[in-house]
């Protein structure tokens, strides 16, 4: 199939509305467009040095969380949630209560990303594998009810409050198994020559245009991209989360994805996707330079405190893992009595490690703040 010439689908009558039926994928893709060789060359060479900065950098698997905290708090946020970066690191008990059920949307993508990485030591990337995922995403939230961990058996829809004033809507559910079964091929068929970015990209636009699920297709479809790329080596370690930046140009990616179905324009859709990519990957590696430095200059700055020494760089791999805490979380992860834990803390806090973020005498939490700025940006 060729770019130029694909069609996308077709819109099938249903009862008082159209449902939008995509042809299925796994089969052989080229193009003629040089702009995509271009883009694929650039979004290729920076993953390739995100990978870099994985396989290199010491205790990389403590960095990797804070980057599953920051895809599950951007992900949660295209859906609506309202939960900060600063809050997703929080306990629960910590949270206003009229804030709790975004809380618990994002810890429990959190949850999904970790579960569904450390299934892939096992597991291959499959439809199983995303309803697992789906199940625990879904679990005790908003959505509950909705068929988690299983595939839709009902028609779902896009945009407005009905299947009449919807801006899409996706595939009818009769054929959401034969669909998913043909993407599920596509990602593991060796007989059709086409570069993993470009699956991976066409991957996601089938994804989303399926709404396999009831609720959640968004951010398990995002989810899809990581798990992709970790699942056929392309990286070693899960660092590459694309929420960002369809966050920041959301408009541009459901126009992206939408202008497939209605105009069979993939072309944009893939051009959009690999920019995104090359964007992504790029941030990511300096992000992980900045960690380096930073993790330096924190670690020089304890290296004057004597016997305290060794318990404070302890403290830093803390921090890095979680990087707003109280007291009583040092003294748990360091095995150390309370009043060690505030002198540790006191400490950090004259060499600038960490700043008091609450302003009170009781119940006070501290930020590694600094570290949590390279996720902010």
């Amino acid at each position: 199939m060729k770019f130029e010439t694909f069609k996308a689908g077709r819109w099938q009558p249903r009862y008082q509305y159209k449902s939008f039926e995509p042809v299925p994928v796994n089969h052989e893709w080229t193009w003629e467009d040089p702009t995509i060789n271009s883009l694929l060359e650039q979004a290729t060479r920076a993953l390739g040095e995100l990978n870099a900065f994985s396989l290199i950098v010491p205790d990389i698997d403590l960095f990797i969380e804070m980057h599953v905290v920051k895809e599950a708090q951007t992900s949660s946020k295209i859906e609506g949630t309202q939960t900060g970066i600063d809050e997703a690191l929080m306990p629960e008990e910590q949270i206003r209560p009229e804030k709790r059920d975004d809380w618990r949307e994002v810890r429990n993508y959190i949850d999904a990303v970790n579960t569904a990485i450390a299934e892939l030591q096992t597991l291959p990337l499959s439809n199983r594998l995303l309803k697992q995922t789906h199940a625990i995403l879904m679990r005790g939230v908003r959505g509950e009810h909705k068929q988690p961990g299983e595939f839709r058996a009902s028609q779902n829809w896009i945009g407005g409050s009905n299947l009449n004033d919807a801006s899409f809507i996706p595939p009818h559910h009769d054929g959401v198994p034969a669909l998913m079964g043909d993407l599920e091929k596509f990602w593991h068929n060796e007989e059709v020559v086409v570069p993993h970015l470009i699956r991976v990209a066409i991957s996601h636009y089938q994804f989303e245009t399926i709404h396999p699920f009831l609720d959640g297709n968004g951010r398990i479809g995002r989810l899809l991209i990581p798990l992709y790329l970790v699942s056929h080596g392309l990286l070693a370690k899960p660092s590459l989360y694309l929420s960002d930046f369809f966050e920041r140009n959301r408009a541009s990616y459901y126009d992206a994805l939408m202008r497939v179905r209605v105009s069979n324009d993939l072309i944009h859709w893939v051009r959009f996707f690999l920019s995104g990519v090359a964007q992504t990957a790029t941030k990511g590696r300096d992000v992980f330079r900045q960690i380096l430095a930073l993790r330096t200059e924190a670690e020089q700055a304890t290296m004057d405190l004597g016997k305290r020494a060794a318990t404070a760089r302890r403290s830093l791999n803390v921090l890095y893992r979680k990087p707003i805490l109280d007291a009583s979380d040092l003294e748990k992860a360091l095995e150390i009595s309370t009043p060690t834990a505030n002198r540790l803390i006191n400490t950090l806090i004259e060499k600038g490690i960490l700043v008091e973020v609450t302003g009170q005498q009781r119940g006070r939490v501290y930020a590694f703040d600094r570290y949590l700025k390279l996720f902010l940006s």
